[in-house]
């Protein structure tokens, strides 16, 4: 019965250090390059896209293609940088965390 008590108050615990990760993820913002810089894009620790920048020198009608290619580049590097800050909050969080084999967070 110790146990389950230990294991209630590790659990409530975590859930408190869940939603304090959660809202430093919320805080956390990242900048994206392609192209050596002319495209940049922004993301939340939600994801979302705050904005965008283009170097005026990629504004030519038949670039199009290109600036389109670029921007999607500079998204997907800054969706990777805020996957790798998420997962690095994360693994701060549940360092020493006894989990069963198999089990990681978030669930």
């Amino acid at each position: 019965m110790k146990d389950l008590m230990g294991m209630m108050k590790q659990a409530k615990e975590m859930q408190a250090k869940m939603a304090g990760l959660q809202e430093e993820i919320a805080g956390i913002t990242v900048t994206g390059q392609a192209g050596g810089g002319v495209v940049s894009v922004t993301l939340t620790g939600k994801g979302e896209l705050q904005a965008v920048a283009i170097d005026p020198s990629l504004l030519k009608p038949e670039e199009k293609d290109i600036v389109e290619d670029l921007v999607m580049a500079a998204h997907n590097d800054a969706k990777g940088k805020l996957d790798a800050a998420i997962q690095e909050k994360t693994q701060e969080l549940t360092a020493g965390l006894q989990l069963p084999p198999g089990m990681s967070l978030p669930f």
